[in-house]
């Protein structure tokens, strides 16, 4: 035994390896009840004859919750049990929650025409998905150094991306061959399993793993804990209201339309056009998502090293709005399962990408006091342009056809490149080191 385990058992701020591991598994485990809910239902729901405007609710509804979780920082910020850290409580009970949604769901059993039974199941769940989504956020903001921030979000986005791929391949095939209520059933079991492993860790050294355990709460936290609202409300808004931030936060709302109108046009190019059953579409997702996980883990958080964060995040945005266009322009062709498949997997894999590209411009952005509040705000945000592009969706057959989808993801990412292009967001702490040095060297060069 180390001599870490032996003193305190697993701790993230001791071990770079845990960390990166930890914040890789627990997206993993995010990533299965979005996998159900925003793939594998949307495909059985196409498959059995359901609507563009039906699948649209159902998917509106499934994302509602990620654009109200903004409202999730300001309570993890102001409230939680620090003798466990500030955020394992949260990620614990989050899960819990999401275990009885799931039990439930499998108990009513909704069919596929059920839209309201199965939007406000979905809602449901991933409202307590995101409330772990945002304490692991919070997580990553408190415990990660700057040095690993790239590589951290390649890990997160990437165990993500697998844990919806597997969760879409698992309950998409359980759904065709053994029904619905067995996928639930499936994902909520994978998830209980993930909490033995976050009751095992600890944040920092001394902490309780457990409530009933021995330990106290860390000395750091215990400083830059808010004990009020005002205090709380006040950092948040000194923060979040400049203008870089402002302008963050139109970049992320125009980006997000891409998930939300693709993950609800796929199944429905691959039913209605390409002619596959649920577990053809499903299978193909997952492939897709598990090749994007992959992707971002590698060359996502290698390119956002190198290269920077801005650079990475415009060319992935450019390379987005011509498969976008693409397929605008090529819609007498989606019956193609070849161009089908080039679609699947350019926008799963563009979009974790990009969004691991510009990750860390987000979290430098945040004020440590507040980070959980205001990095949720943040992703409050692209989730609010999921539900628009969501709700667009439902909205193309009164726009002239499906393929309006396609223009209005590209125009939204237009938007987002302009953006980039224009403004000064920060950069690594590094660049204006060394913009301080040249500027010392200009001032000391002898006339």
């Amino acid at each position: 035994m180390t001599e870490m385990s032996a003193a305190n058992g697993l701790v993230l701020e001791r071990s770079r390896p845990l960390r990166l591991f930890t914040l890789f598994i627990l997206y993993v485990g995010q990533g299965m009840p979005i996998g159900l809910f925003w793939f594998a239902i949307p495909a059985w729901m196409a498959v059995n004859g359901a609507s563009a405007a039906d699948i649209g609710s159902v998917a509106a509804l499934t994302a509602l919750p990620w654009s109200l979780k903004l409202v999730n920082g300001f309570i993890m910020d102001r409230y939680t049990y620090l003798a466990m850290g500030r955020r394992r409580v949260w990620i614990l009970g989050a899960q819990m929650v999401m275990i009885f949604c799931l039990i439930i769901a499998a108990l009513l059993n909704p069919s596929a025409s059920d839209v309201a039974i199965l939007g406000a199941i979905a809602f449901a769940v991933n409202l307590a998905t995101t409330f772990q989504d945002v304490a692991v956020d919070g997580l990553a903001v408190d415990i990660m150094t700057e040095d690993e921030r790239a590589r951290g979000s390649g890990m997160m986005f990437g165990g993500q991306a697998i844990g919806i791929s597997a969760a879409t391949a698992i309950t998409g095939f359980l759904i065709e061959d053994f029904g619905a209520p067995v996928s639930y059933l499936c994902v909520a079991a994978l998830i209980a399993m993930l909490c033995i492993y976050i009751a095992c860790f600890r944040e920092r050294q001394g902490e309780r793993s457990l409530p009933w355990s021995a330990g106290e709460a860390n000395e750091r936290n215990l400083e830059i804990q808010l004990d009020a609202w005002w205090p709380l409300l006040k950092s948040t808004c000194a923060s979040l209201f400049t203008v870089q931030s402002l302008l963050w936060i139109a970049v992320l709302f125009s980006l997000g339309i891409l998930y939300g109108g693709m993950a609800g046009a796929g199944p429905i190019i691959g039913a209605n056009y390409v002619g596959w059953d649920v577990s053809a579409i499903s299978a193909h997702t997952a492939i897709a998502g598990l090749v994007s996980g992959v992707l971002v883990m590698t060359l996502g958080g290698w390119l956002g090293d190198k290269f920077g964060a801005k650079m990475i995040g415009m060319i992935w945005i450019a390379i987005t709005i011509l498969l976008m266009l693409s397929m605008f322009g090529l819609s007498e062709h989606w019956g193609s399962s070849f161009l089908f498949l080039i679609f699947l997997y350019g926008w799963l894999s563009l979009n974790n990408l990009r969004t691991v590209a510009i990750l860390p411009i987000a979290m430098r952005l945040c004020d440590p006091k507040v980070a959980a509040t205001q990095f949720t705000i943040y992703m409050a945000v692209s989730n609010f342009g999921i539900s628009f592009g969501a709700f667009m969706l439902g909205q193309s057959d009164k726009m002239g056809g499906l393929q309006s989808i396609f223009a209005i993801v590209a125009l939204g990412h237009v938007i987002g490149l302009v953006l980039l292009l224009t403004v000064k967001f920060p950069r690594r702490p590094e660049y204006y080191q060394i913009l301080k040095r040249r500027e010392l060297r200009a001032v000391q060069k002898p006339a």
